[in-house]
């Protein structure tokens, strides 16, 4: 999942007191003052030499919970993660009277279009449900739709914010050849195709200039594993009789963990879980992760597989909040390196299909390896 769905704008000068897995900022936080420098008019000089004056801007400190600041700099043409140097207020100064500390005059806010979230999320629900229990290489079809859309998103930002070619095209190939091959012929299969792809991105990228050779094959490479190889095991786990009960309880579990993170992170959120790469996450909402996985995951291997029983289910919710979160974290470290903050635009309120894989993508294979172990291939 991207940022925004753990629901805190990361730290900003002047407002260091950012923090949530969704959290609010502490109570009792004062925002500070800063001093803009503006120049003198000419012909004066101020006292010991400084040919300017100063004058003190209030910052109206950000609403809580959300990255619309994030959003907002980017739909400006400013970097990710704060203004260009020399940027003034964003809004007009206020007006001038003393600062009540303490005071915050917004309301929490999702930092993202809900409504359009809801509709896109109910609507892709809808899509992989029916697909999942109408025909199951319907649902293969979706997978592999999802994993190319993901490739080329993935492959663009690097092209944009890197220079790096990875191409596309014998990956999109080979990546749909890997789902397909996964659900066919199981881990053999998927391993073969995964092989063969990685052969025609070095022969492709050799048509091209030799410069940066090196470079653009090993991003393809990493592309092919991260987007299609890992999609392979949800493709695995339909291969089941039981599969496409299977794919939903993977399917609920990550949602879940999400969901979990973002009530108790919201509410609880303290203590940072990794500042540095997403300050939005805390240590309350991973914990709130993992409940909630747990409980879902009792109840789905007791109701939902073959052979299944609750304390599996425990054991699966924890694996998949541990997953996905780090699956979060690991492409939260990618955009940060690109510098953007969403890997597209194609799903209003989501951002692009990659910033919705984020999760799912590392958690399939857990997922896939669990249910092997407690109840077989199937």
């Amino acid at each position: 999942m991207n940022d925004s769905s753990w629901g805190a704008p990361p730290p900003s000068a002047g407002h260091p007191g950012h923090s949530g897995y969704w959290n609010p900022p502490e109570q009792g936080y004062s925002p500070p003052l800063r001093a803009e420098v503006a120049p003198a008019p000419a012909g004066s000089v101020r006292e010991g030499g400084d040919a300017s004056q100063t004058r003190r801007m209030p910052i109206v400190p950000d609403a809580p919970g959300g990255d619309q600041d994030d959003r907002d700099d980017r739909a400006a043409g400013r970097p990710f993660g704060g203004p260009f140097p020399g940027d003034g207020p964003s809004e007009p100064p206020a007006p001038a009277g003393p600062v009540t500390p303490g005071r915050s005059s917004g309301r929490k806010r999702a930092g993202r279009d809900l409504p359009a979230a809801i509709g896109v999320g109910l609507g892709l629900g809808v899509v992989i449900v029916a697909s999942l229990f109408v025909y199951k290489p319907v649902f293969v079809g979706v997978i592999v739709v999802a994993v190319v859309v993901g490739l080329w998103e993935l492959t663009s930002r690097l092209a944009e914010h890197k220079g790096i070619r990875a191409p596309l095209v014998p990956l999109a190939v080979g990546g749909a050849a890997m789902v397909v091959a996964g659900y066919v012929r199981g881990a053999e299969g998927a391993w073969v195709a995964m092989a063969l792809t990685t052969l025609a991105v070095l022969v492709w990228r050799m048509t091209e200039d030799p410069g940066e050779y090196l470079r653009d094959v090993t991003a393809g490479v990493f592309a092919a594993f991260y987007v299609p190889f890992l999609a392979t095991f949800v493709a695995m786990m339909l291969a089941a009789d039981d599969g496409p009960w299977r794919v939903l309880t993977f399917l609920l579990l990550t949602v879940v963990s999400d969901t979990g993170a973002y009530a108790v992170g919201w509410r609880f959120g303290r203590r940072k879980l990794a500042p540095r790469i997403s300050p939005g996450k805390t240590r309350e909402g991973l914990l709130g992760a993992v409940a909630f996985a747990m409980a879902v995951g009792a109840l789905c291997t007791h109701f939902l597989i073959d052979g299944g029983t609750w304390w599996q289910g425990l054991l699966l919710g924890l694996a998949v909040a541990t997953s996905a979160t780090l699956g979060d974290l690991g492409e939260s470290m990618i955009k940060r390196d690109l510098g953007i903050k969403d890997m597209g635009t194609l799903l209003p309120g989501h951002g692009g299909i990659m910033d919705r894989l984020d999760s799912l993508l590392p958690t399939a294979p857990v997922v896939w390896l669990l249910l092997v172990v407690f109840v077989g291939a199937g």
